[in-house]
């Protein structure tokens, strides 16, 4: 008999099934986002590499990732979501598949090229399935539902990496996403609706552009980082900073540009976005620099190392909740200058890291952390997308994830930098130590704290309205 009833609903009217396929998806790519970072000194180990020079696994995966989401709506909407969000999960398996096979770290950091390929396309194409099979006032809430998981992936990701590193084989961090990605392939398949919309001629020119701007940045930084060739680092980083300028440029005399500069037109914005870019450089190096700290500078287990970060991702997680009555008393503008100066301070408070700090003073720095950094998040991402509308609505939430994506592979070069000089400096022959940890840390902080003059120009008298946090991160 063939089953005529139609597939069980969600309260939002979109099918069960789909939601859960795109919950999938969204797990899977923020676990691999933060799994690997307790698991870079075992990595090292088998690799036969210095675990202050692991960066590039991070960097490969979240620069691929900022490099592709500028065009993941453009290919939904001319090859159907279906296609694409299979294509993501088939190059996000593959790469997993790549990683553990890998035996030189240049393998590694190719690998997770192809990973964030995939990891890319997984929720912007996952979004838009959910806007065009819901009605617009149930988005919200069908959004809610599928980002649950990624809530969940940085709670349980630094544990799993690091038990599974010190209980099995690191290679195990990335085994364990074939079956997931094999579900989700067959779901693809099977669930995922086939929508597609008229697109007009994609930029591939300002594409090329940015997107050599961004990798030239960030492997120039990278770069500097690890001696050698310095001239040639500084070549390719002023060629980036060239590429941006030219990408501009022809932003200003296109039809249609990859990015419309009128999103700079709209002052909140334009203060969120820059304001994103610098304040993420530390946030996205902490992922990094703590787990190397607890293991590299304090000796700790990799399965203890990722437990003590389970505080920061409950903290997280509980600030959620807090950001909308907070920002409703002081406004925005008082929330993100006094926020920034916590955040920066939290986290030069770990220059203060020693072996004989009591471990519940640790896990209640670390608690701290979380609290603060996840309202630092959310405020900054509704601030920043709160007045677009129309057709600004769509780019500007595209180039907020790039810049969040992008950051984050800036953030990481930064940490590492600064470790590899304080390291020639303080530790002696390029060995860590605990001199070298808290130099680092305490300038990542200031850096952070800087970016409070940002949000200095947010405009003290103008009241935004307050609705739930647009953003899971």
């Amino acid at each position: 008999m063939v089953n005529t009833q139609s597939p069980r609903r969600h309260p939002t009217g979109a099918p069960r099934v789909l939601l859960w396929l795109i919950a999938l998806g969204v797990f899977m790519q923020m676990l691999d986002s933060t799994i690997v970072n307790t698991a870079l000194p075992a990595m090292a180990a088998s690799l036969g590499e210095s675990p202050l020079r692991m960066q590039s696994v991070v960097i490969a995966y979240a620069l691929t990732m900022a490099m592709l989401i500028p065009a993941s709506g453009w290919l939904a909407d001319r090859f159907g979501t279906r296609r694409v969000y299979l294509a993501a999960v088939v190059l996000f398996t593959l790469g997993s598949l790549l990683c553990a096979s890998a035996h030189t770290l240049a393998q590694l950091a190719a690998a997770r090229v192809v990973q964030g390929l995939g990891g890319a396309m997984l929720l912007p194409v996952g979004r838009l399935a959910v806007l065009r099979s819901v009605a617009r006032k149930d988005f919200l809430a069908a959004m809610s539902f599928v980002t649950i998981p990624g809530l969940i992936g940085p709670l349980i990701g630094p544990t799993l990496g690091g038990w599974l590193a010190q209980a099995i084989s690191w290679h195990w961090i990335f085994l364990i996403n074939l079956p997931v990605g094999l579900v989700a392939a067959i779901g693809a398949l099977r669930y995922m609706p086939d929508a597609r919309a008229a697109v007009g001629r994609f930029d591939l020119g300002g594409y090329a552009m940015l997107a050599f701007s961004m990798v030239a940045i960030s492997l120039s930084l990278e770069g500097m980082t690890a001696g050698g060739a310095r001239a040639g680092m500084v070549v390719l980083l002023v060629a980036g900073l060239a590429s941006f300028v030219a990408y501009w440029l022809h932003a200003t005399r296109s039809t249609h540009p990859l990015f419309p500069l009128a999103l700079f037109g709209v002052h909140s914005y334009r203060v969120g976005v820059l304001g994103n870019l610098f304040s993420r450089l530390g946030s996205g190096s902490m992922p990094f620099l703590v787990p190397l700290l607890l293991q590299v500078g304090l000796g700790y287990s990799p399965t203890r190392a990722g437990l003590m970060m389970v505080p920061t991702a409950l903290a997280g997680m509980a600030a959620k909740r807090a950001i909308v009555p907070i920002v409703q008393r002081f406004g925005y503008r008082r929330v993100l200058l006094v926020n920034t100066l916590l955040v920066g301070a939290m986290m030069a408070s770990f220059g203060l890291s020693a072996p004989e700090q009591p471990e519940w003073s640790r896990l209640l720095q670390l608690a701290a952390f979380g609290l603060v950094n996840s309202l630092q998040f959310t405020a900054m991402n509704t601030v920043t997308l709160r007045d677009l509308e129309g057709e600004l609505a769509s780019g500007g939430n595209s180039l907020l994830s790039m810049v969040m994506m992008l950051s984050m592979s800036l953030g990481v070069a930064l940490a590492s930098g600064l470790l590899a000089g304080f390291s020639d400096v303080l530790g002696g022959h390029g060995e860590a130590s605990l001199p070298v940890f808290r130099a680092t840390f305490v300038c990542v902080g200031v850096v952070t704290s800087l970016s409070a003059w940002i949000f200095w120009q947010l405009d003290a008298k103008r009241r935004f309205p307050v609705t739930a946090p647009v953003d899971p991160m």
